[in-house]
């Protein structure tokens, strides 16, 4: 596929590449959707399930699970760690990029997005299966999980907030507003207090995908992000949504495809700010 001129192109693959590489040894396809029931109605041969709720979060806190958890993930998905990761999904890679996000809490950084995602993969009228892959368990040692690099706390986030510094709010302008909890036709739930953190800058994570859910290229999204935005490659930026998996995907436009270094993923996002006490609003 065309490097569409990002700074880390190499973090995408093209459909094409899947149908050429998706089975070999060293690559293990992974389809975590919004949706996670889709996975059963079709999914591209060879690939296997994320979970999104079952698989990434503590059952007990509300928290990612740890390092041991996440080895026994590994080893159940058959991945070693050699293993090229290649996540893909619906909703334009929503919850693609929020699995590839969780994944580099524990450093893996051998993981690539299918460009287009699931939806493209079937606009092309490619092949998909209701076969599960065999798995052979996979020898996985996890590192020791590590937030900081790439996550913002409540506390971050404020610190963040007090200091000036850029946050980016990926929800929809109505949300921004304060007049939907949620984006239109999902449930108006989850938060006490409608609009956004106060200074944030409004960028839906949308603008940043093609029709057919691919990404824009790199000239497009410097476009909406630093000539319309203002933005800096050099800034220190937190971006947030709802709950983590939009802000995931402007998260990943922001770090790998225009190569910004400090960018961090508000996973708490509107669900825990409009909820929590003392903490400022805007609308």
């Amino acid at each position: 596929m065309s490097d569409k001129g990002y700074v880390h192109f190499e973090v995408l693959v093209s459909t094409d590449w899947v149908a050429a590489h998706g089975s070999d040894a060293n690559v293990r396809l992974l389809e975590s959707n919004e949706d996670v029931l889709l996975y059963d109605t079709g999914h591209i041969p060879g690939a296997l399930k994320i979970d999104w709720q079952e698989d990434l979060n503590d059952a007990l806190v509300r928290d990612y699970i740890g390092k041991d958890a996440f080895e026994g993930l590994m080893r159940k998905l058959g991945v070693t760690n050699d293993t090229t990761v290649v996540f893909y999904g619906d909703k334009s890679n929503w919850w693609a990029t929020y699995a590839f996000w969780v994944f580099q809490l524990f450093g893996h950084t051998n993981a690539k997005v299918v460009d287009g995602g699931r939806q493209k993969w079937i606009d092309e009228g490619r092949e998909l299966t209701r076969e599960k892959p065999s798995v052979t368990p996979g020898n996985y040692v996890a590192q020791e999980r590590n937030d900081a690099p790439v996550r913002a706390l409540r506390s971050d986030t404020l610190a963040h907030q007090a200091a000036g510094k850029p946050l980016v709010d990926v929800r929809s302008p109505a949300e921004f507003r304060g007049e939907l909890l949620h984006m239109a036709n999902y449930p108006q739930e989850g938060a006490l207090r409608g609009g956004h953190i106060r200074g944030a800058k409004n960028v839906p994570w949308a603008r940043a995908a093609n029709e057919d859910g691919t990404f824009k290229s790199a000239a497009d999204l410097r476009a909406i992000y630093e000539t319309e935005q203002g933005l800096k490659p050099s800034d220190d930026i937190v971006a947030y949504c709802r709950i983590g998996e939009r802000s995931s995907h402007s998260w990943f436009v922001l770090k790998y495809l225009l190569g910004y270094k400090n960018v961090r993923n508000y996973d708490g996002s509107w669900t825990e700010w409009g909820n929590a006490v003392g903490l400022p609003i805007e609308r």
